[in-house]
């Protein structure tokens, strides 16, 4: 729990840990920008005082530095023993008193840059915890060394998932102030007390967002140079019983090779795979990466074999046969194909085929007296196009496969018992993994995910399908015309967009050309001049089709022209490198 104190009057930030016999405070000097420990007495006893959660970190923006703070928090649970909060409000500071050393231009760009880290700090999904390393999986955990557990929480964090990484670099430096330094994780937690014949057990969901290529749906695919895959997560799942835990491991991630697919007004913008890139060399950083944290890798390509997304599949199979790696197993599954017809009972063919896999993958487990019974020796890596919707389905059912067998080792359910069958674990289980399915979506794509239905009820039903037409209509506007932002805020949010201090003109004064204002203007009043012409009919018939011909052709043409262009009219990013855009 930490208080700042701070005045219009003074030079400094204090910032006081109010933990019982903890007398150290932070100062931040908001002229020099540096930042010292200090003791309560020099607190100025006129100081304005407001209570805060955390520090998020600092951030540089044309204005000059920022502060970010965590203002509100949401206890998520525990965690053996150690509280999990959500950050549900944040504020950010300057460190100037004013802004008007800036010009006009400058002030623009100060606001538009603080809404883009404001745009970030929005999206649901921030979650922390003082003296618990949330960035670790229990496995991981369990097999440091003392040296490592005698680090600080910011100095021992998994770099993947500490998204206010860059924001830290300042208290990273100097390890005095680590202990108010608070790594944040993004993704979704839950955590539920579950009761099954009488017993009662913790149930845990924890879906970590990798920072390391991150940006939204259609801006960011593949992999980067360093073997960083799009919209990678990793899943735990967690079971805690009479001091006994167990958890379960799997991971999501974009195909591991340079392939784009830039949005341009249509539905679905066709994936390109790159033709002047050595795929195989970020291709094997990638799974190196992934073999040397989480063992034996199974892929499970959820992907279409048909149509565009067929060369994608062809493409993977054949880099992970040119690897001759046998820690790598390759499993392509035509998602849709085989579930067409609403037949979704045929996912049970996947898991059928993969359950020998997951046997010999295991789980991690510890009995009650500490003794580790089990080391979980491989993941599953699983993927569809945006590894979202198809991706969450499939990790479901594989993580109720491990689950199973973990409550029936721990003796909570009996050995003829079938989870399926404990209603309200069920229900409970179905809710919390279609709730992160939607938070990954929303995080990724802008919308909640699609298939939830099946998810929170074992089967498909028509109003799934309606709400799931309403998301895709939702995600094509987002994705083509504010996904753009979106991409910017994340950028700069992680760092990988630094802000200029000189005077110059920023990225985002970059000028739209002529066609971007000019043609949707034409093709409004073009179809406005169609329906006038409809409405108000002329003299003849003949010469009402003229007009409603000529106008509609020139709403016709004008509509071709845009979407031939489409590239010019979506919202592009203004400030991310180009290997992300091509």
């Amino acid at each position: 729990r930490l208080i700042s104190y701070s005045s219009i009057n003074h030079k400094k930030f204090y910032i006081e840990a109010c933990d019982d016999g903890v007398d150290a405070v932070l100062a931040i000097d908001r002229v020099s920008n540096e930042m010292t420990l200090t003791g309560k007495k020099d607190v100025p006893p006129s100081a304005n005082t407001r209570p805060i959660c955390g520090i998020m970190g600092t951030v540089r923006l044309v204005a000059g530095m920022y502060l970010i703070v965590i203002t509100k928090k949401r206890n998520v649970g525990s965690l053996l023993g150690h509280a999990v909060w959500k950050a549900v409000d944040f504020d950010i500071i300057s460190y100037k008193k004013t802004v008007l050393h800036l010009t006009e231009n400058q002030m623009q760009d100060n606001k538009t840059f603080l809404s883009m880290i404001n745009n970030v700090l929005t999206t649901d999904g921030f979650y922390f915890c003082t003296d618990y390393d949330l960035t670790h999986t229990l496995q991981r955990l369990a097999n440091v060394s003392h040296d490592f557990q005698e680090m600080s929480l910011l100095e021992r964090a998994d770099q993947r998932f500490v998204w206010n990484g860059s924001l830290l670099r300042e208290f990273l430096a100097q390890p005095e102030l680590h202990k108010f330094a608070i790594p944040v994780v993004h993704g979704f937690i839950v955590m539920k007390p579950c009761r099954v014949n009488g017993k009662i057990f913790e149930w845990i969901l924890i879906s970590r967002r990798s920072c390391f290529r991150a940006g939204v749906r259609y801006y960011v695919r593949g992999i980067d140079s360093e073997g960083h895959a799009a919209n990678f997560v990793e899943t735990e799942q967690i079971v805690l019983y009479n001091g006994g835990r167990a958890s379960f491991v799997q991971t999501r991630g974009s195909m591991p090779f340079f392939w784009s697919q830039r949005p341009n007004l249509k539905y679905k913008p066709k994936p390109l795979i790159s033709k002047n890139t050595n795929h195989m060399d970020g291709f094997q950083r990638h799974f190196d990466s992934q073999v040397l944290i989480y063992g034996k890798q199974t892929i499970l390509n959820l992907i279409n074999q048909k149509g565009s997304e067929k060369p994608l599949e062809q493409a993977f199979a054949k880099m992970v046969s040119g690897m001759e790696n046998s820690m790598i197993k390759y499993v392509a599954f035509d998602f849709h194909k085989e579930c067409s017809g609403m037949r979704w009972d045929r996912l049970n063919i996947l898991v059928d085929n993969v359950a020998e896999t997951q046997d010999e993958y295991s789980y991690f487990m510890v009995d009650t007296a500490g003794k580790v019974l089990s080391q979980q020796k491989g993941t599953f890596r699983s993927n569809c196009m945006d590894c979202l919707d198809r991706t969450n389905v499939i990790q479901s059912m594989l993580a109720r496969c491990s689950i199973q067998s973990q409550l029936q080792r721990m003796g909570v359910l009996h050995v003829a018992q079938r989870i399926e069958e404990q209603a309200d674990f069920e229900k409970i289980y179905k809710n919390a993994w279609a709730d992160n399915a939607n938070a990954c979506a929303k995080q990724y794509a802008g919308t909640g995910a699609l298939k939830t239905d099946f998810t929170r009820t074992g089967k498909r039903t028509q109003m799934g399908l309606v709400m799931d037409g309403v998301n895709s209509a939702i995600r094509y506007y987002k994705n083509n015309f504010s996904d753009g932002f979106r991409q910017d805020s994340i950028d700069l949010f992680l760092g990988n967009y630094a802000v200029d201090e000189t005077d110059g003109p920023t990225p985002l004064r970059i000028q739209k050309d002529w066609k971007f204002l000019t043609l949707p203007i034409i093709m409004v009043v073009a179809f406005s001049m169609c329906i006038i012409c409809l409405l108000m009919a002329g003299d003849t018939w003949t010469e009402t089709l003229a007009y409603v011909l000529f106008w509609g052709a020139a709403a016709a043409v004008t509509a071709a022209v845009i979407v031939f262009n489409g590239r010019d009219f979506v919202d592009a990013p203004k400030l991310v490198q180009k290997e992300k855009m091509d």
